[in-house]
């Protein structure tokens, strides 16, 4: 490897992050997940412990729960190639051997059969005086500084709020443009010239009368005398951060941090890459902000392609689908990261973005799951899903749908799922998903949402669960029931007289659209017309949620409380609000 690579990143009490610990991967890195999980503060952490510059301020909200007394601490391992300066120290530092896991102390063979590569841990800390403390560990136990000069020779390249961007296009001191210039003298040569400027003779009368009064004050209570005004620098900004790049359009010389969001993202990011050279880790949040769709396309495609690892953070569908070989992490609201399988999420990744993007993600096996569960979760929250950043996904089938619930779990995210159990496929497999999720994972004992709600309406109130607002419908289901029969007449009467008994399994099969038993043999295409009766039932977003609300206006809801109620008591738990004992 020619470039270097965090192989490890821990963070310890960093603001909302109690203890993680990532292994994150050599390429491009995209961090997914709702609003406030935590993404921020992860490539926050990643450009701290590399930062190229001495941070002056510290505030108490960089420690969690604004415990100074505790402090925080970032650690990183690092395989640092030649030419990254760790060597040429005066005190040396030692690597450590790594095992693709874990650091050890390097013995003169190493383990037999395990590739050993040399790498480096360095910290910071946040310490109770509300100051940084930079150091290296070695191996044999102590630590020694580690100066800001090594961090620039790593090399980080960070583009994060618009606000940076600006500071990354003027001469700040350590920013990206003044880095890259590196005239230490420049300051220094400017305040000689600037303080040569008469300011007050540009001054109004009035205004030296008042700069005079206030000399005159000065020398009776023994202060400086002989008051006059310069352009000098200051705390927090110099001289020299007046100075920024400029760029001709239309033959007029303007500021470029005049230009838009965009270009001042990828104006700072290119100064700080050729800062950097060819290898920096590049760390970027929200990469979409300010870029158009064909800009996000452009800037994914360049990291993929690109040496260095890179560390990016989104919330755009575009940029998502422009990623064909990153690695793709989930943060979940816990603040848990884990690795997403690419090959099973790529499809779903591409359909439905958004459930990647929310704060918690509710999978379910289809149509009609996604539009009860939403109407469902809807009524225990007393208002829409979206308030409390919950996104219900339709799967788009069983299969596919336990895939990606499969690969949410082995990710470490935490979701929630709602699914059938009409043919009891790939036991083990739900077994496994249902320890890891718990109360947050729905299936029926037996059989879909249709069969089960059905199969409690009481004999009396069948005929209400076939009538819907729309005429139009209606005569849709009995012309589905009567088909089925055979039967000439379309009126719900003349078909239970037909059916008697069974008229219960009849609706349930026109409602799933099973094809009759007899007629399993035929043309595919007479079958079909058999399959599409679903649609004209609860297999559409506004049949599920008719098919919800009438489990309630029907009676059927306390036959099934047992079963939904601690599935909505898990998910409000997950949002942060407290169980009910009910819905109505």
């Amino acid at each position: 490897m020619s470039s270097p690579i965090i192989c490890q990143l821990l963070i310890k009490r960093f603001r909302s992050i109690r203890s993680l610990i990532w292994y994150p991967a050599n390429g491009l890195n995209i961090i997914l997940g709702g609003g406030d999980v935590g993404k921020t503060t992860i490539l926050d952490a990643i450009s701290l412990v590399l930062s190229p510059v001495n941070i002056t301020t510290l505030s108490d909200a960089e420690y969690l729960g604004r415990n100074v007394l505790d402090g925080f601490s970032i650690t990183a391992v690092l395989f640092l190639p030649p030419g990254s300066g760790i060597d040429d120290q005066v005190s040396p530092s030692w690597p450590w051997a790594w095992n693709g896991k874990e650091r050890s102390v390097p013995t003169a063979d190493g383990p037999r059969g395990e590739t050993i590569d040399p790498v480096y841990c360095v910290r910071v800390s946040g310490t109770p005086d509300l100051e940084l403390s930079y150091e290296i560990l070695q191996p044999d136990g102590n630590s020694s500084p580690l100066p800001v000069a090594i961090r620039r020779a790593i090399g980080l390249v960070r583009l994060s709020g618009d606000d940076r961007n600006d500071r990354d296009l003027r001469l700040v001191q350590g920013s990206a443009l003044d880095r890259l210039i590196s005239d230490k003298g420049l300051r220094s040569r400017l305040a000689s010239e600037l303080a040569d400027v008469g300011v007050k003779e540009h001054l109004k009368e009035e205004a030296r009368t008042a700069l005079d009064e206030l000399d005159v004050s000065f020398m009776s209570q023994g202060l400086p005398s002989n008051l006059d005004l310069a352009v000098t620098g200051g705390q927090g900004i110099s001289i020299a951060a007046l100075i920024g790049l400029t760029a001709n359009r239309d033959g007029i010389q303007l500021p470029l941090s005049s230009w838009g969001a965009g270009t001042r993202r990828i104006s700072a990011l290119a100064i700080a890459a050729q800062n950097q050279g060819d290898t920096p880790i590049t760390v970027i949040d929200e990469i979409e902000r300010g870029l158009e769709p064909y800009r996000q396309h452009a800037l994914v495609s360049k990291l993929e392609a690109g040496k260095s690892q890179a560390f990016v953070t989104t919330h755009s569908p575009f940029a998502l689908q422009a990623a064909n070989n990153a690695s793709l992490w989930y943060v979940d609201h816990t603040g848990a990261i884990g690795s997403l399988d690419a090959p099973k999420i790529r499809g779903h990744l591409h359909r439905d973005p958004e459930a990647f993007l929310s704060f918690l993600t509710v999978v379910c096996e289809g149509t009609t799951e996604c539009g009860f569960v939403n109407a469902l979760l809807m009524r225990a929250l007393s208002t829409t899903t979206k308030q409390y950043g919950i996104h219900v996904s339709d799967g788009g089938g069983q299969e596919s749908a336990l895939d990606l619930i499969e690969a949410l779990a082995s990710g470490g995210a935490r979701f929630a799922a709602f699914a059938d159990n009409e043919d009891g496929k790939h036991p083990e497999r739900w077994k496994k998903v249902e320890e890891k999720l718990g109360p947050l994972l729905f299936r029926w004992t037996s059989g879909c949402v249709e069969q089960n709600i059905i199969a409690e309406l009481e004999d009396e109130k069948l005929e209400l669960l076939v009538i819907d607002p729309s005429e139009e419908r209606t005569g849709m289901r009995l012309r589905t029931l009567a088909e089925r029969l055979g039967l000439q007449q379309k009126d719900f009467c003349s078909i239970r007289a037909e059916v008697k008994a069974g008229i219960r399994q009849l609706i349930i099969e026109a409602a799933i659209g099973a094809v009759p038993e007899s007629k399993r043999a035929a043309e595919k295409s007479e079958q079909k017309v058999f399959k599409s009766h679903a649609r004209h039932w609860f297999k559409t977003p506004e049949g599920s949620r008719e098919l919800e609300q009438k489990m309630f206006a029907l009676g059927v809801w306390p036959k099934l409380k047992s079963q939904l109620l601690p599935f909505c008591n898990a998910v409000r738990n997950a949002v942060g609000l407290q169980e009910v004992q009910d819905l109505s």
